[in-house]
C-alpha cells in the first residue's frame, strides 16, 4: 500500500506546491543525451516532462553559453569522467565554469539523487570537484523516501517512473518455471557472479539461469566460465533493444538482482516489475519501502549474501503463487511524475529569487 504522502509530498520547508495545469513555462537542461530509440532514464524526462517544461539535451557549449532557465543533473560524476586525463582535467575545470556561472545567473541546479555516491570511486580530483557541485545544488529530488541527503540540502520525493509504456507494443511470453533472469550492465558490484555460484549448487536439472546484458571489461570471462561449467546457464552479452530485453523478462519466472553493495534506487526493478515478473533483492531501506508499497508478492528480499537456499526459497516461493495481477504502478505514472518535476522545478526557481532578494 502505497504511503500517502510519498508520491505527492513537496517537502520541507518552502512554496506550496504549483498547480498542475498551469505555472510558469521553464527551459531546463538535463545532464542527459538526447533519448536514442532505446529504453533509458532520459525518456521519463521527455516522455513524462509536463506541457510547462520544455528540455534542452547537454553539451558543454550548451551548459557554458546556451539559455535555459534550470539545470537538472543526474549521475554528476558522469560529466567529469574520460578515459584521457588531460580530458578530466578540462571537464572538471568546466564544471567549475558551470557552477559559477549557475551562481552569477541565479540559475537553480537540481539533482536527481540515482545514487548519493558514485558506485565507483573516482580519484580524489574527481571527488573535490563534486562536492563544489553538491554545495551548489538548490533542490534534490529523492527517487523514494529512504534516501538520505547531507544535512540541510532541501529536498522533494518523486518516485521513479514505470515503464509499462514503453514496452506495451512488445509481445510478451509466458513465463518458463524455474527460469531465473538477470538483466543489466553486468559490473562487479552487481554481484553476477555470487548468482552463478549459488544458482550451481542447485541440482535441480530442470532450472534455467539467464545471464543477459552488456558487460564490464573481466565480467564476460567469468559469465562464460560459468557456462562452460553448467549447460544451464545461458548469456546474451550485449547490450539489448526493448523487444529482446521484453522476450527475456516475460520467459523468466524470476528476476535476481544480487548486488553486493545496498541497493539505492534501481530502474531494473521497476523495469522487471512494468512486465510483471517478481524480483529478488538484497534487503534495504529503498527495497523495503517499495515491498511496502507494491506488494511482498512482488519484492523478495534476502538478508545477508545471496545463497543456494535463498534462491531455492524464491522459486519454490514463486511457483506457489498466481500472478495474474499486475503490481500496482499507478502513482509512478509519466505524466504525474513529470508533473510532480514541474513543481520543484518552480520551487528551485523561487527558491535562487529568494535568494537574489536577500
Amino acid at each position: 500500500m502505497t504511503s500517502p504522502d510519498l508520491t505527492h509530498t513537496l517537502d520541507g520547508p518552502g512554496l506550496a506546491p504549483a498547480p498542475s495545469t498551469g505555472g510558469p513555462d521553464l527551459v531546463v537542461l538535463h545532464s542527459l543525451r538526447a533519448p536514442d530509440g532505446t529504453t533509458k532514464y532520459v525518456d521519463q524526462m521527455v516522455d513524462g516532462a509536463s506541457d510547462h517544461v520544455s528540455i534542452r539535451f547537454f553539451s558543454w557549449r550548451t551548459a557554458l553559453t546556451g539559455s535555459y532557465d534550470v539545470f537538472h543533473v543526474h549521475w554528476p560524476e558522469l560529466l567529469i569522467r574520460d578515459r584521457k586525463p588531460v580530458r578530466r582535467l578540462v571537464k572538471r575545470r568546466m564544471l567549475d565554469a558551470l557552477i559559477l556561472r549557475a551562481k552569477l545567473t541565479r540559475t537553480p541546479i537540481v539533482w536527481t539523487a540515482h545514487n548519493v555516491d558514485p558506485h565507483e570511486q573516482g580519484s580524489p580530483a574527481e571527488a573535490r570537484s563534486l562536492r563544489r557541485l553538491r554545495r551548489a545544488i538548490t533542490l534534490a529530488i529523492r527517487l523514494n523516501p529512504t534516501t538520505e541527503l547531507p544535512a540541510g540540502m532541501d529536498a522533494v520525493t518523486i518516485l521513479h517512473g514505470h515503464y509499462r509504456d514503453q514496452f506495451a507494443a512488445y509481445a510478451r511470453r509466458d513465463a518458463v518455471p524455474g527460469r531465473v533472469l538477470y538483466f543489466g550492465i553486468i559490473r562487479p558490484y552487481k554481484g553476477v557472479d555470487l548468482l552463478m555460484h549459488a544458482f550451481g549448487e542447485l541440482e535441480d536439472p530442470t532450472l534455467q539461469l539467464r545471464i543477459v546484458g552488456d558487460p564490464h571489461p573481466g565480467q564476460a570471462e567469468i559469465v562464460e566460465a560459468a557456462m562452460a561449467g553448467d549447460e544451464r546457464i545461458t548469456a546474451l552479452l550485449r547490450f539489448v533493444s526493448d523487444e529482446e530485453l521484453v522476450d527475456e523478462i516475460t520467459s523468466s519466472a524470476l528476476v535476481v538482482l544480487p548486488y553486493r553493495e545496498k541497493m539505492h534506487n534501481s530502474g531494473v526493478v521497476l523495469v522487471a516489475l512494468s512486465l510483471g515478473r517478481p524480483v529478488l533483492v538484497p534487503a534495504s531501506p529503498t527495497n523495503a519501502a517499495l515491498r511496502n508499497e507494491i506488494g511482498e508478492e512482488w519484492i523478495i528480499q534476502y538478508e545477508g549474501e545471496l545463497t543456494p537456499d535463498i534462491l531455492a526459497r524464491a522459486l519454490r516461493d514463486v511457483a506457489s503463487r498466481s500472478h495474474a495481477a499486475e503490481p500496482a504502478l499507478s502513482d509512478r505514472d509519466w505524466k504525474h511524475v513529470g508533473e510532480l518535476h514541474h513543481r520543484a522545478y518552480v520551487r528551485a526557481r523561487e527558491s535562487r529569487r529568494g535568494a537574489r532578494a536577500r
